[in-house]
């Protein structure tokens, strides 16, 4: 009797432990994830790879080669996507005159981005949601505009990510703006992407995010041989080329240098990437970027943006920046060949549901305050509620000071909470909750006074 009791008893705690709910995945994210496929992402890349070389200063009049054909390829999607938006997807080149800068431009060109903006359903709402990848490429000398240079990988694998993610996410509606960004003159400078985040600065676009994604698409190093398709990083800084004065002394004195909007932002794609798609860990790197590299987001975080850097995790260095040879038995160059279109599936997966979720939330809290008027050993928060979106309610996060990641949340539906944690040894933030459970980016509270 005793053995069925116990069997009994193991029985009840099992089915009790796997019927609760772990996590809270929105059906329509959810859905779209599935919809992301590695057979459109190889199609894109092979059509980009055939225009033979997509350099900044290549042949922008040949209608069959060169980075001018290979925009107009991009506007064609975009626009073809459009056609299941209901008239909310426009996309367009914007064009800039380029001057000779006697560096990596030497005559004036046409510098160009194809954008696609999915506009928001919320005419208040007028928050931006930004991705971005790098349509142009290179060989060995980085002036070299009329070889061929594949870009497969660096960058055809991020422009195929926002193109895929267009092409899912143009059937469906979002409270706030999405825009699918593919630049020009990355290999050149960042020229394109520092066009863009200048004029967003200057015209004071309300841009939440940017999710830039580049070398994404492969999934094994040089050197080591290091083979892994579960794993991507990003790339994040602690703190704002803005944060001085006394900001910055307001940083030091509450130990927030590990909580820069940037770096929040890395938690979320974490977070939110790992929830929803199968077999992949979104690794965390306390940089902004890789040693003597660069990439798209570093415009966007010098001009105050919340922008990471979404990268593969091992990277092969035969096959960035090089001409195609084969030297001592080792194939060098950008080709379709060395691609992983599974990974790469995963990784735009990845984009989609945190900029599906970013975009179906609500506003972040406003003025979140902590109490420090009185010594105790307890937390107590308050808020008010976001300037847009229809809220459900609020998740309170919590972690431990050496914690990389939110350990914990409390759910209220109020505008104020007091935790039985001390504030002394803990984080905290607050996001806004909608109805179908999508969060709004966390909020550090100030201190109030």
């Amino acid at each position: 009797m005793r053995k069925i009791a116990f069997i009994l008893a193991f029985i009840g705690m099992y089915s009790i432990s796997f019927s609760q709910t772990i996590i809270n995945r929105d059906a329509e994210i959810a859905s779209m994830v599935k919809e992301v496929s590695a057979d459109s992402l190889q199609s894109y890349i092979k059509s980009m790879v055939a225009y033979g070389t997509r350099h900044t200063l290549s042949t922008q009049t040949d209608a069959n080669k060169g980075i001018g054909a290979a925009r107009i390829w991009v506007l064609n999607q975009f626009n073809e996507f459009a056609k299941r938006s209901n008239g909310r997807m426009t996309a367009f080149i914007d064009t800039v005159t380029y001057k000779p800068d006697g560096k990596r431009v030497d005559k004036e060109i046409i510098l160009g981005n194809v954008l696609a903006t999915l506009k928001g359903t919320d005419p208040n709402d007028k928050r931006i949601f930004l991705i971005s990848g790098h349509i142009d490429s290179r060989r060995t000398k980085e002036m070299d505009r009329e070889n061929d240079a594949p870009g497969a990988n660096d960058d055809g694998s991020g422009s195929a990510a926002v193109l895929e993610c267009a092409r899912v996410m143009s059937s469906h509606s979002f409270p706030a703006t999405i825009i699918f960004q593919i630049v020009s003159g990355e290999e050149q400078g960042l020229l394109g992407a520092q066009f863009m985040a200048n004029k967003a600065k200057k015209e004071n676009w309300s841009i939440e995010t940017v999710l830039n994604n580049d070398i994404m698409g492969s999934n094994n190093s040089s050197e080591t041989n290091i083979i892994d398709n579960t794993r991507i990083r990003v790339f994040s800084e602690g703190l704002s080329v803005l944060d001085t004065g006394r900001v910055a002394t307001n940083i030091r004195n509450l130990g927030l240098e590990n909580d820069g909007r940037a770096r929040q932002l890395a938690r979320y794609v974490k977070e939110i990437g790992e929830r929803y798609v199968e077999n992949i860990e979104v690794v965390m790197v306390y940089r902004n970027d890789r040693f003597l590299r660069g990439g798209d987001h570093s415009p966007f975080v010098q001009n105050g943006f919340a922008a990471v850097r979404i990268t593969e995790m091992n990277e092969n260095y035969y096959h960035q920046h090089q001409d195609v040879r084969k030297e001592n038995n080792i194939q060098y160059g950008d080709l379709e060949a060395f691609m992983d279109f599974e990974y790469l599936r995963k990784n735009t997966a990845v984009n989609l549901a945190n900029l599906a979720n970013l975009a179906k939330a609500p506003s972040v809290p406003d003025e979140v305050k902590v109490q420090t008027s009185k010594l105790e050993n307890y937390t107590s928060l308050n808020w008010k509620v976001p300037k847009n979106g229809k809220t459900k309610g609020y998740y309170i996060l919590m972690r431990e000071t050496t914690s990389p990641v939110w350990q914990k949340k409390f759910y209220t539906t109020e505008l104020a909470m007091k935790l039985s944690y001390s504030k002394d040894n803990y984080f905290f933030a607050v996001q806004s909750v909608s109805e179908s459970n999508n969060e709004s980016l966390p909020v550090i509270p100030s201190v109030a006074k």
